[in-house]
């Protein structure tokens, strides 16, 4: 499995990482209490119509049947959109995406506070991003994939939060899901060593009680065991001569 990339294949992935970034800036001023969840697979479906050679990288990826995850509240990950699901005030709404553009990939994710949320999910979000651009700081040539893992983790335990162990970030490129596998836990000098050419997607999920998790009845959506909040951010980012290169920023 290839799992270095040209610099054309990175530019390549910018492209369509560019295009997820546009999608999540203008679901910033759509998305509100009365929508469902169906509605922003709608809404991304529609958007990506207007770029020539992109498509959903979820939709049918080992039978998962939609294009977008869309995950509420205690929802961790991979929440199947559905026109009975309906966004309300205070909810935290994660809505996790990818694009396939010229047989290459992208992934990101995104937590949205929709109207005045409570103090705890607040800070949960806030948290939540803020361990991402930790991480990120740690993407270099020869940083460990342990010393990414650890900065999300004294990050996240630090702010009295905790990080889910059974899901994991991920290598990406011509495949959606690769080696190396990147957790949002683990020891500094630890795991693979990262090289120039390999493009990462680190994406802390952090939730405010246990990180046990359990899986619906659909085969799919994650939620927590103690049905506390949680939150879930997520950058593509290749690994650079000159350092990080957040694709899909």
């Amino acid at each position: 499995m290839k799992t270095h990339l040209s610099l054309d294949e990175m530019n390549t992935m910018r492209e369509a990482g560019k295009v997820v970034s546009a999608f999540f800036r203008s679901l910033k001023n759509k998305i509100a209490p009365g929508l469902t969840t169906k509605d922003i697979e709608k809404e991304f479906d529609s958007f990506l119509l207007g770029f020539e050679g992109m498509e959903p990288a979820f939709k049918g990826y080992m039978g998962y049947p939609a294009s977008v995850c869309a995950s509420v509240n205690e929802e961790v990950i991979h929440g199947i959109p559905s026109d009975k699901k309906i966004i309300k005030q205070g909810d935290l709404v994660s809505i996790d995406l990818g694009i396939k553009y010229r047989g290459l990939f992208v992934d990101s994710a995104y937590t949205y506070m929709i109207g005045k949320v409570s103090d705890e999910a607040k800070k949960l979000s806030e948290v939540t991003l803020a361990s991402l651009n930790e991480a990120i700081k740690h993407v270099k040539i020869g940083a460990c994939v342990g010393d990414i893992g650890c900065a999300v983790q004294r990050f996240v335990e630090k702010n009295g939060f905790a990080v889910i162990r059974s899901f994991v970030g991920h290598g990406i490129g011509n495949n959606l899901h690769q080696p190396p596998e990147v957790p949002n836990f683990g020891k500094e000098g630890q795991g693979p060593v990262l090289e120039e050419g390999q493009v990462i997607a680190i994406e802390p999920m952090v939730v405010a009680g246990t990180y046990k998790v359990k899986v619906l009845s659909d085969g799919w959506t994650v939620v927590t065991a103690d049905n506390a909040l949680s939150a879930h951010f997520e950058h593509t980012v290749a690994v650079t001569k000159k350092g990080a290169w957040i694709i899909t920023e």
